[in-house]
């Protein structure tokens, strides 16, 4: 007796023929708008890009090495087993990996697999972008050496530790993560047996075979949110979010609203933030500067491809509190910052 089987279709299709039906259904008006606004969001969406990748591209040759070179066991000497101590050092990891919030999500992820805590990769995955010698000349240079360079190190340090303890209380790592494609998850309590290395040779083409698929892998995502940011930046008016920055939550709110916007990589946000400066108040600039490279379109994108929803969402809300609070109290405690 033979049967018939039907292929099974894509869900993406779905998706696909869905918006495209109610792409159809705009006015032509709308389409001469869109259509006389492309070349800004080209122009927008390629700036991103270009930003972004070369970060994504080094971090993901740190991924590559730290698969490569780096046992297990070097990383359990390295980093302390109680939570708190390795939590803060996480959190100062940037500063020998300076990496962005693109570059530092594929170099995490690798680094759990060889046995990073949880606590510790969630602080290097919120701080390094910050917390890293490229960011603090940048800030610096826009800023000076003063109390907005202080407090920015300072809460971006605070909210990632804060996040990573919360981490710690997990059991263990695959409550939290997903596993990397192609490989299994080998939890750092498991004693492995290593061969013999490959020649040197090998092994950097190993580091670089890593780099490539990663790249691909991450890249796509960064593709999505570059395509997003540079959408919202085209298409939604940022004179709204101007015309309310004098309010001491509403300001930072909307500055908040802008970082996550705008998806600019933290070694040059800080310029772009000092633009703001007067239009702004010192709070909602600083939780600008804080919130932005922890949280925005791309990263969280990144993000997705590596937590679960629930640590997704911790890692999404956490800092946003945290980083609203702050603005709001520098607002009304250091009106004049």
């Amino acid at each position: 007796m033979q049967t018939s089987s039907i292929r099974k279709i894509p869900r993406q299709w779905f998706f696909l023929l869905a918006l495209l039906v109610i792409l159809v259904t705009f006015p032509p008006e709308i389409w001469f708008i869109v259509a006389g606004r492309l070349p800004d969001f080209a122009s927008i969406f390629l700036g991103i890009f270009i930003e972004a990748a070369p970060f994504l591209l080094f971090g993901t040759l740190a991924s590559g090495l730290v698969e490569v070179f780096f046992s297990k066991d070097l990383i359990a000497r390295l980093i302390p087993k109680r939570a708190l101590p390795g939590t803060i050092l996480g959190s100062l990891m940037g500063i020998v990996f300076p990496v962005c919030e693109c570059g530092v999500v594929p170099l995490t992820r690798r680094m759990f697999r060889k046995g990073l805590p949880l606590s510790a990769g969630v602080a290097f995955l919120l701080a390094a972008p910050v917390i890293n010698p490229i960011v603090f000349f940048a800030t610096a240079s826009a800023f000076g050496f003063g109390l907005m360079l202080a407090l920015r190190f300072a809460l971006s340090m605070g909210i990632a530790i804060g996040t990573g303890m919360v981490f710690s209380a997990a059991q263990t790592p695959q409550e939290a993560l997903k596993p990397i494609p192609g490989t299994t998850f080998i939890p750092a309590e498991i004693p492995t047996v290593e061969g013999a290395k490959p020649p040197l040779a090998e092994r950097w083409r190993q580091v670089l075979t890593i780099a490539l698929d990663e790249f691909f892998e991450m890249g796509r995502y960064l593709v999505i949110g570059a395509t997003l940011a540079a959408a919202m930046q085209t298409f939604i008016p940022q004179n709204l979010l101007v015309a309310i920055g004098q309010g001491p939550i509403v300001s930072v709110l909307a500055m908040m609203a802008l970082a996550v916007l705008l998806s600019i990589c933290s070694t040059v946000d800080s310029f772009v933030a000092l633009g703001f400066v007067g239009i702004f108040s010192p709070g909602a600039i600083l939780a600008f500067l804080v919130f932005g490279p922890m949280v925005d379109i791309k990263a969280v994108l990144m993000y997705a491809r590596v937590f679960h929803l629930r640590p997704l969402l911790y890692i999404i809300l956490f800092p946003f509190l945290l980083s609203l609070l702050a603005g709001i109290l520098v607002n009304y405690y250091l009106p004049g910052l």
